[in-house]
């Protein structure tokens, strides 16, 4: 027999079926269960657009807007292959239908180097969870996958309605479809013209078996400087988020969460509260898996007067657990995690370990970050309407189907009669995946049946209930010869594990078991080619809640790792540029980026001095994450009492083929801002299991007047898109931070940069 016949032969019927059905290709995107809604006179042509009588193209989109421009960039991609008029176009948010579950975060967050693509196994790993993921994932907005996701199939379904249209003019005409061609919405076949409100009714019963979609150079839309489809409602302040939902006889909840981590209320004053004016009614809450904690609920005419209200429960909390929790304690036990090396090896080659020993120098390196806070600008909201046998609910949520499941398991009901309208989100960065603030609304809405209950959390609510980035610490070690090269490198880092607690609170099955890649992605996934390299992680338990914060494990592991690449380049004697570029020979990619942020910064000649004469000096970061290579040269100077001032932060950035050009500047610009936050100001700390920030006084984001310039060079490139809401986050800190080493000598390697006591310019 042959060996392959052999094989077949001993899988035995089921291991057959499930090897064809592995071979087979995933099934189609573009039709789903559930079809898009159309008004009268409108047509959905697939499951991503419909066309109206008057020309109208709404591009149905799967996607959550959070400010991240993804709504205009889905309607590019069908718009170019849909050849439409683009003043014509609208969007709408899409039903809950498995052909928008999102594969490529899934894909894209497998634990394999991308050095490894070409790899037979690892292609066929790839190739069987996209086709898992087609069947049992989800819909989700996050891992700065959301273009790389649609970027084929949001061009199919454009592609797919021109040839369907095309083909209804032709057989209007009566002559081959080769003779007809579209223009701007109207399809022409010879003097003939017909708009495709006119065509799109019978172009539904065309269905164009095989279409081909643009070459890149033919494109008109994608890769302009484009204006967002978004942006003029949110000029005129139009009602966009969930913040905004106003409904008939509607009225308000605020919320008493516990004081301390792992604490419930043992009694409280009902009755008191329900005397306040307006008041509604008091709901205590029992919390769910979903992380929403035990509490009190005041429902009210109006949300001051159920905040007021508040104040009369005067309740009575039962003693944490966790009171013995503080800061010092878990990073000192994240410490003694990272330095016993007994963490799960996601990269591992070289025997690196003892070759750093036996290296001629060993340089030996710790770093620490604390947790984050997401601190949207929208704090959490939901509005929730429960009737007799089913319920509405109005929120921004990165997961859709997370939100209706949760509303479902709040209210006792079936997901299917959970009828969610998706909102525009005022800031996600992870914190909208949970939905315990959609359960928790849906268990308040429940004590008012037939009224909608608008469930707000205050800005204190919101920093102190969150689920945080994690706190991490990382040993790293590294050996030089006596040229000062790179003999190897052994990190070793420990943290809680952030997908990994989400996973278990929302149901993700195939994720609460084995690693979490997130934590310890920025160190074993980087382009550098060192001789010999270890790169473990360990995953630590603590009673802190933790979540998905923007750029993820890349958000400190980039600092930690760029921070010791830049102290082997000092310890080596080199500058920081050449000494990158000598370990990048076989990734031309990322030397490009690299070389594109030190041509455009003006690395090679000193910087000019700060407005006032203070020194400046400059940091280089390069980083990869979500597919993207980001290179960034920030310029930085120091007041005499040590504050930091951050003047000028120049990004080169390779995602691939660019879509929207103006966004990716926005996008890069929105990560410099909010990673200079976390970098110079972002601690939440934990104080005898209590968390501590309150509002923007503790917890302090970058003011508008230390915003510093910000440049954005797109490097060209042909590869498909990757992610560019993240990966321009991680590359800020270790840029700063080795900015600050050039001006004064001193290494700081714990966020955020804070320079000690007398620290100044050297």
């Amino acid at each position: 027999m042959k060996r392959r016949t052999f094989l077949l032969a001993g899988l035995g019927a089921g291991g057959a079926l499930f090897l064809g059905w592995a071979l087979m290709p995933p099934r189609q995107r573009l039709r789903g269960r559930h079809a898009p809604d159309t008004s009268p006179g409108e047509v959905a042509l697939n499951g991503w657009l419909t066309i109206a009588a008057d020309d109208t193209v709404t591009i149905v989109s799967p996607k959550a807007e959070m400010g991240q421009g993804i709504h205009t960039a889905l309607a590019m991609l069908v718009a170019e292959e849909l050849d439409c008029d683009w003043a014509r176009v609208r969007i709408t948010h899409a039903p809950v239908d498995r052909i928008y579950n999102n594969i490529a975060a899934i894909v894209d967050g497998l634990p394999f180097h991308a050095d490894l693509d070409d790899n037979t196994l690892v292609r066929g790993v790839r190739w069987l969870t996209a086709k898992t993921m087609r069947e049992v994932g989800v819909n989700m907005t996050g891992g700065s996958s959301s273009v790389r996701d649609v970027w084929e199939v949001a061009r199919e379904a454009g592609a797919t309605a021109r040839a369907a249209l095309l083909a209804a003019g032709a057989a209007t005409a009566k002559v081959d479809v080769s003779a007809c061609r579209t223009e701007r919405g109207v399809v022409i076949c010879g003097e003939r013209r017909w708009r495709y409100g006119e065509l799109a009714a019978s172009a539904l019963s065309q269905q164009p078996s095989r279409v081909t979609l643009k070459r890149p150079e033919a494109f008109t839309l994608i890769g302009t400087p484009t204006a967002r489809l978004d942006s003029r409602d949110k000029v005129h302040g139009a009602p966009l988020f969930g913040l905004d939902v106003a409904l008939p006889k509607q009225v308000y909840a605020a919320v008493l969460m516990p004081p301390t981590l792992g604490s419930h209320p043992v009694t409280f004053a009902r009755e008191a509260a329900r005397q306040r004016p307006g008041v509604r009614a008091v709901v205590q809450l029992e919390g769910s898996r979903y992380g929403d904690p035990p509490g009190v609920a005041v429902i009210a005419d109006h949300w001051w007067q159920a905040k007021q209200a508040l104040s009369a429960l005067d309740v009575q909390w039962s003693a944490s657990p966790y009171t013995a929790l503080s800061t010092p304690g878990i990073m000192a036990t994240l410490r003694m995690a990272a330095a016993s090396g007994d963490g799960l090896p996601f990269r591992s080659y070289g025997e690196a370990v003892d070759t750093v020993t036996a290296s001629e120098r060993v340089i030996e390196a710790t770093y620490e970050a604390p947790y984050l806070a997401h601190a949207t600008m929208e704090p959490m909201n939901a509005t929730v309407l429960v009737h007799d046998d089913r319920a509405e609910v109005w929120t921004g949520t990165q997961v859709p189907g997370f939100a209706r499941a949760a509303a479902a398991m709040a209210l006792g009901l079936d997901e299917e009669r959970i009828t969610l309208h998706q909102r525009l989100l005022g800031g996600g960065f992870g914190r909208r995946l949970e939905a315990d603030y959609v359960a928790q609304a849906a268990a308040i809405a429940k004590a008012l049946p037939g009224v909608p209950v608008q469930t707000i959390w205050s800005r204190e609510d919101d920093l102190r209930h969150d689920f945080y980035r994690p706190a991490a610490v990382s040993r790293m070690r590294a050996g030089l010869d006596s040229a000062g090269r790179v003999t190897g490198i052994v990190s070793h880092s420990a943290s809680q594990a952030p997908f990994k607690a989400l996973s278990r609170r929302v149901g993700i099955v195939y994720t609460t078991r084995g690693p979490d890649k997130t934590t310890a992605e920025g160190t074993w996934d980087q382009p550098y080619e060192f001789p010999a390299l270890r790169a473990a992680h360990a995953e630590v338990e603590l009673p802190v809640p933790v979540g998905s914060w923007r750029a993820v494990g890349h958000s400190h592991q980039g600092f930690f790792f760029e921070t010791f690449v830049d102290e082997l380049a000092h310890a080596a004697q080199q500058d920081p540029l050449a000494f990158r570029l000598a370990l990048l020979a076989r990734h031309p990619r990322a030397a490009a980026v690299l070389r594109t942020a030190a041509d455009r910064s003006g690395w090679s000649t000193p910087p000019a001095p700060a407005p006032d004469g203070r020194n400046v000096a400059r940091g280089l970061a390069l980083h990869w994450s979500f597919g993207t290579l980001v290179a960034q040269v920030a310029e930085v100077s120091l007041a005499a009492n040590g504050q930091i001032r951050v003047h000028r932060v120049v990004s080169a950035v390779d995602c691939g083929v660019v879509v929207n050009l103006r966004g990716v500047a926005q996008q890069v610009e929105s990560s410099v801002i909010y990673g200079l936050s976390a970098a110079l100001y972002g601690e939440v700390a934990i104080d005898a299991g209590r968390v501590r920030p309150g509002n923007f006084d503790t917890y302090r984001p970058l003011r508008f007047d230390e915003c510093p310039v910000i440049e954005t060079h797109v490097v060209p490139s042909a590869e498909v898109p990757s992610g560019i809401g993240e990966p321009a986050l991680p590359p800020v800190a270790p840029a700063v931070g080795n900015a600050l080493f050039a001006l004064t000598g001193t290494r700081l390697r714990t966020l955020p940069l804070r320079m000690p006591s007398g620290g100044g310019a050297a």
